[in-house]
């Protein structure tokens, strides 16, 4: 018999809900540990080695595990790294993914380095959605977070983006208390302009990082000093909408997404798995807690014994992380391989 129908017939009821009800339908998938940046807020103080390459899911095991999810009810896949647009064969890859009929929403995102010069690329893959790191206007603030003086080759790219009707085009800015916060303001205004949705997040330590902020800048605060710059009008989710408040000013053209892990944090809601790099599938970003599909896969494990690794990691999935608190856990690991 062939194995997928009869995957397809053994999971007909079965479907990725976790131990509180929640239903899992979104996969987010590191193909990539590298990157060509190394921003303050990502990069680990203490530097460890990039993954072998051998280390790393090649795109046939990644497109297997999918089609898998999508039988357990996976609809939604965002494309992550590292830096996804760095690794070699990522079109071709994009190009598989997006003809997997039952996913309804495949996006990407980048920090924008390669984006001017591959739009086209990610276009003919099927690509519609886009998440650009934006976390500065500043070309000089820029070189300080990322390391490296490309803002110019990051804006050339969002405004082509545009052109080529890639829509919604999301710009996320990390907020950082004495870092970009005095353009909080400036950032938020790009949607008067432009049909962005401009998406503000709490910055989240992960691993050793290399930042020392004693006192994180919260999305409360970042909407008091917004509202000196207008009225902000909720705006309703959509079926596929992530964990983002959203908001607009009158007379907008695009929208303004509050994303706050820390103070409110979203976990009763949250509908996410993450495939890491290095193959591991992850049931919350801001917990250790793995399950081992790379070794799995590579034993020669079945489609219906993949099935119950998926089952298991929904089973695990915590009813919230402990980052906060009057004992906060911290989160081994680094952001580019886990792919937050």
């Amino acid at each position: 018999m062939d194995e997928t129908l009869n995957l397809k017939s053994l999971n007909a009821y079965t479907k990725l809900i976790d131990g509180f009800n929640r239903r899992l339908n979104y996969l987010r998938i590191s193909i990539t540990d590298r990157c060509n940046l190394q921003c303050i807020y990502c990069a680990s103080k203490d530097f460890a080695p990039y993954l072998p390459h051998k280390e790393i899911l090649r795109y046939e095991e990644i497109l297997r595990l999918v089609r898998i999810g999508v039988s357990l009810g996976i609809s939604k896949v965002r494309i992550t790294g590292g830096e996804p647009l760095i690794r070699k064969g990522v079109y071709g890859f994009l190009n598989e993914l997006t003809k997997i009929k039952e996913l309804s929403d495949v996006s990407l995102t980048t920090n924008g380095i390669l984006l001017k010069d591959n739009i086209e690329k990610i276009k003919s893959a099927g690509i519609k959605r886009i998440n650009i790191s934006m976390d500065t206007l500043n070309r000089q603030k820029f070189k300080k977070i990322t390391g490296h003086d490309l803002f110019h080759h990051v804006w050339e790219g969002i405004e082509l983006a545009q052109k080529m009707d890639f829509n919604p085009i999301k710009l996320n800015a990390v907020a950082l208390r004495g870092i970009n916060d005095d353009e909080l303001a400036d950032i938020a205004g790009l949607s008067y302009s432009y049909p962005f949705h401009v998406r503000f997040i709490e910055y989240m330590p992960i691993g050793i990082p290399r930042l020392n902020i004693s006192h994180n800048l919260l999305i409360p605060e970042i909407k008091k000093r917004l509202s000196a710059s207008g009225k902000l009008i909720p705006v309703e989710k959509g079926i596929n909408d992530g964990p983002a408040e959203r908001y607009k000013f009158e007379g907008a053209k695009g929208e303004i997404g509050f994303i706050s892990p820390l103070s409110h944090h979203f976990c009763n809601k949250c509908n996410r798995l993450r495939l890491t790099a290095s193959g591991q599938l992850r049931p919350c970003l801001l917990s250790d807690y793995q399950e081992d599909f790379k070794g799995a896969l590579r034993k020669g494990c079945l489609d219906n014994e993949l099935c119950d690794i998926f089952l298991s990691a929904a089973f695990h999935k915590p009813l919230e992380h402990n980052l906060v608190g009057n004992k906060p856990t911290m989160v081994s690991g680094r952001m580019s391989s886990i792919g937050g």
